[in-house]
C-alpha cells in the first residue's frame, strides 16, 4: 500500500509543486470567472486581470522560494 501512496504522491507532485501557488491560481481564476459572469465584467478586462494576477502570484512564489534558498 505504501508503494501506491508513493506513486500517487509523486504523480501529484508533477502537477502541484508549490501548493500555495496552485491554490492562489485556482482562487484567482474562480474570482475572475465569477466577476465576468455575475458582475458583467468585460471579458477583455477579465483576461487582463488574469494576466496581471497570475504574474503577481508567480512573482510572490519566486520571492518566497528565493528567500528560502541560501547560498
Amino acid at each position: 500500500m505504501s508503494v501506491i501512496r508513493l506513486v500517487a504522491r509523486e504523480f501529484l507532485g508533477m502537477f502541484v509543486d508549490d501548493g500555495n501557488l496552485a491554490l492562489l491560481a485556482l482562487v484567482l481564476v474562480a474570482a475572475v470567472a465569477a466577476a465576468v459572469k455575475l458582475l458583467a465584467l468585460p471579458p477583455l478586462l477579465g483576461g487582463a486581470l488574469l494576466l496581471v494576477g497570475c504574474l503577481a502570484i508567480l512573482l510572490q512564489s519566486v520571492r518566497r522560494a528565493a528567500r528560502g534558498t541560501k547560498r
